[in-house]
Formats: structure tokens, C-alpha cells, sequence
């Protein structure tokens, strides 16, 4: 009974060890939303005078309510060694998906 119950624990944890190592997340989590029709384009917007530790990130229209609503730009505190990337929204499977903003490492940069 003794070596039934050892098999027992390390089948069960080679299960759990290979589940683990193979698991994805649900497709909720990888989900894209596809809008068929395009954004209106953007505003204008005056882009006020630079501030010192901050960079600019502009407006850009979000999908809310079934429609495109638009969000006014903003000050984004700076991350040194990185580029800010802006929201948009790009072509994808005959329609368009909004790509959130982002800092991405600037290949330049060094201390």
C-alpha cells in the first residue's frame, strides 16, 4: 500500500509539473475586439508648452458605449531609457483594434 500511495503522489506531481509548464491563458485573456468601422480622425489638439520629467501623449478616440468617444491628451510622467507609444487604432482582420499605450526600450538611451 505504502509504494501504491508514493506512485500515486509523483504521477500526480509529474501531472501537475507538465500542466503547469504547458498552460495557457483563457482566450478571454487574449481576446481582440474588432471594430468594422474605422475612427473618425484625430482633433486637433494644442500641445502645451514642455514640462521638464514628462512627455506629451496625445489624444486619441476610445471605443465606449458601442461608439467612438474621444480622450483629450495628457502629461505622462517620463521613463528614462524609454519611448512612450501612443494608443491607436490599427488595421486588423478587415476592421481595426485599439493598441493600448506603452514605453518601449529606446535602443539609444545609455546612462
Amino acid at each position: 500500500m505504502r509504494n501504491l500511495t508514493r506512485t500515486f503522489a509523483a504521477v500526480a506531481a509529474l501531472g501537475l509539473a507538465v500542466g503547469a509548464a504547458s498552460y495557457t491563458p483563457p482566450a478571454a485573456a487574449r481576446e481582440v475586439v474588432v471594430i468594422r468601422n474605422a475612427p473618425p480622425p484625430p482633433r486637433f489638439e494644442r500641445v502645451p508648452p514642455p514640462r521638464v520629467g514628462y512627455v506629451w501623449a496625445p489624444g486619441y478616440w476610445n471605443w465606449y458605449g458601442g461608439r467612438y468617444v474621444w480622450v483629450g491628451g495628457r502629461w505622462a510622467a517620463a521613463r528614462p531609457g524609454y519611448v512612450y507609444r501612443g494608443p491607436g487604432w490599427r488595421p486588423y482582420r478587415g476592421g481595426y483594434h485599439y493598441e493600448r499605450e506603452t514605453w518601449v526600450r529606446d535602443p539609444h538611451w545609455h546612462r
